[in-house]
This record gives structure tokens, sequence and C-alpha cells, in this order.
């Protein structure tokens, strides 16, 4: 196979800069040319909902410093869209009327915010959070806000929460699930998270649909439920999940899987010549499930990222990493490793729930398919051992047992 000479990077995110920057640490001295839609060069996101919302700092986390993209000759066109990929012509065209040809394209189009389908959902008022202007003005718009209703109790919800309390906003979250997280940690550790809003005074309308978000011109002024119930409101987060933006590969013919995603292989690669893709959309043949996952959380941009560098450059290594996340709410902080499957597989806790202090492990065929740290921070290396190399275990070992001693 030919060594590329040009690689277009479609998204200036972390996946698409991480794979930029990996080109050249690995040596490559080819052209590389990232297309971003944003104005910002690339940054990453966790901060967007945690230290930058609640105030602790102005900037997310830069995926390079300003001077890196110059110094390493990355033509970097920020405020940039792809419009158009032509597969056989091995070219990209963008809104500026730009065509970059390639010889190795990988696509990092990331996420995009579900919308709400109810009437009101698009008056002023009524917020989503994904980007860093998105962060900026959502704090801003918090320093202003009385009362505020989140629509969502996932990580962006309750994270978001966190952030209003410390602003000082009333706040209530609103979400079709009977408890926050649910379908991520299962009923007994969502519940940690539930008792920890709580006690800082959070809301909670569970289990209940959204009807209307009611106001005018002038702004919203609340959120009424399906069965009647309203909630005034002068701030609206609507956090109801993100969708991968794949209708650039789509009009490309390139193919989709069930769940949405881009189609790629172990290697990331799709069925098309050359072309590659990671992050949200990559939905991905993982070797370690036997299927294709695809994981919407930082590290996994950041990774795929990285190690697709090396297959653009004909290394043909497959990604195995097992997902990781964290999250930080008032003063608890925690960190996910695996992908457990709620409805198989045996919660195992490890310390007390109470006090908010412990590890839950979910464990399949005497495997531990993911755990999660809360608040203890002495075992990370022994959790990635533990979710990555199939040890076999027992709950009392889990629960008792010397963790590094296990693997």
């Amino acid at each position: 196979m030919t060594a590329p000479e040009r690689v277009v990077i479609v998204g200036a995110g972390l996946g698409g800069a991480s794979a930029a920057a990996s080109l050249r640490e690995q040596g490559f001295s080819g052209d590389v040319v990232v297309l971003g839609a944003e104005p910002h060069r690339p940054y990453e996101l966790p901060a967007l909902s945690k230290g930058l919302l609640l105030g602790d700092t102005d900037e997310p986390d830069w995926v390079r410093d300003e001077n890196f993209w110059r110094e390493h000759n990355v033509d970097l066109r920020s405020g940039t869209h792809a419009t158009r990929i032509e597969l056989g012509a091995r070219l990209v065209h963008d809104g500026k009327g730009g065509e970059h040809p390639y010889d190795r394209l990988l696509l990092a189009t990331g996420s995009q915010p579900r919308s709400l389908p109810v009437p009101g959902a698009d008056l002023p008022g009524v917020r989503t959070l994904r980007t860093l202007d998105d962060a900026l003005a959502l704090r801003a718009a918090m320093s202003d806000a009385k009362r505020m209703v989140i629509i969502g109790a996932g990580w962006i919800g309750t994270e978001a929460a966190a952030a209003a309390r410390k602003h000082g906003v009333d706040v209530t979250v609103v979400d079709q699930i009977s408890a926050p997280l649910l379908p991520v940690l299962g009923p007994e550790v969502s519940r940690v998270f539930q008792d920890l809003h709580s006690e800082h005074g959070v809301r909670w309308q569970l289990g209940s649909g959204v009807a209307e978000v009611t106001g005018g011109p002038d702004g919203v002024r609340g959120v009424r439920l399906a069965d009647g119930t309203e909630l005034p409101a002068d701030l609206v987060l609507v956090a109801v999940g993100v969708a991968p933006r794949v209708d650039l590969a789509h009009q490309a013919g390139l193919e989709l899987s069930d769940g949405g995603g881009v189609a790629v292989d172990a290697n990331l690669r799709t069925a098309a010549p050359d072309v590659y893709a990671v992050g949200d959309i990559a939905a991905h043949f993982h070797p370690r499930y036997g299927r294709r996952v695809r994981v919407e959380h930082w590290a996994n941009a950041k990774n795929q990222g990285t190690h697709v560098a090396g297959n653009l450059l004909d290394a043909h290594e497959p990604y195995d990493r097992a997902p990781y996340f964290f999250s930080d709410q008032y003063d608890l902080g925690c960190e996910y490793r695996g992908l457990a499957d709620l409805d198989t597989d045996e919660l195992v806790v490890r310390g007390d729930l109470a006090k908010r202090e412990f590890i839950a492990f979910w464990v399949r065929d005497g495997q531990v398919t993911a755990a999660m740290n809360v608040n203890v921070w002495d075992d990370g290396d022994a959790l990635k051992a533990l979710v990555e190399n199939d040890t076999k275990v027992s709950a009392r070992d889990l629960e008792q047992g010397d963790l590094a001693g296990l693997v």
C-alpha cells in the first residue's frame, strides 16, 4: 500500500485534532488539513459542563497550545464547514467553495444536541450545551436566572444542575426515567446521585414527560409537563442526549450502523477505500465485545483519534480499549471503566453507598464488565486491569480482597 502524502480530517474536535497531532508526533511529514466548523481552535469538552460552567475557569482544556498547529505545519481551517465528500474523486468540498483532495480521509464530525419536539422549544431562554460558546452563554444566563428547569437527567443534566446550584439558581430536573442516570448505573447507584442532588436543593420531576415550553418573544416562563404540572422557569436547559453528525457520511454513501453511527471495522476503517471514522460517529466493531460499539465520551474520541493516526499510516492495529469517562458533581468525583449490561450483570459494591465512598463492579460470568470508583482514588490501575484482562473473580474478592492482587 502506498504511503499517503495528504490526509484530510473533517472535524476539529478532540478526535480529529488528536489524530492530527498524533500524525505529526509519529513523524508524518505530508500535508495534514483539518476542517473545523467552529471558530475556535480544538478543545476538549469535559470542562464545559464542569469547571467552565461552575465559573472555576474561563477557558476549556485546549487540545494543544495556541502555537502547536502552526509550528507543526497542520493546516487548521477553523470556521470551515465540510459540505460534501466525493469518494470516487477523493475530494472534500467546504462551504467556502474550497476543494480538498485526500489520500486518506478521517471523519470526526462529533455529535449535536438532540432537540425537544414540543411547542416552545425554540423560545429565547431555551438552551443546549455542546460547544464552548454554549457553555459561556449558559453560564452567563445562570448568573441572571432565578428558576431553571433542566430537561434530561443524564450526565450533562446532572452536572449542569450542580453548576446551577453553585450559582444560586433554583433547579428542577425533569425526565421520563424514574431516577437520574438510571440507564447507565442502575437503581442502586443512581440513587446515590439523586440523594446527592436532593441534599443540595435540586427538585425532581421524574417519570414525567414534557408537553410544552411556555413563554413568548421575551423569553420562557416555564415548562408544562404531560400531566399538566406547570414548572415556572426563566431558563431551560434541554439535555436529552446527542445525535451523531452523520449527514456528510450518509450523503457520501458510507454505510451506517443500526445505531446510527458510521460503520467501521476494528481498525476504525469504513468500507470505502482509505476512509476512517473516530469518536461519537464511529460505530466501531470492538474486538473486546465482538460487536459494534458507539461511545460518546471524551476519552473515546481522544484515544481513537490518537490510535487511528497509526492506521492512517498503514499500521493496521485494532482499537480495543475499554470505554472510560468521569464526572464531578459537588463533592462527588467518579470514574467509570468498561461497558456493563444492566439486564444481565450483577452489581457488587465495595465500600459504602451511603457515605458516597465506594467502588461499584458489574460482573458477568465471574468477570468484571465495568467498574466505577466514587470518591476512591487509589485503585485506578487495578480497576482498569480487572475490566480489560478478563480476570476471574468472586463477589467476595471484589468486596474484601486486595484488588491489585487479583490481577
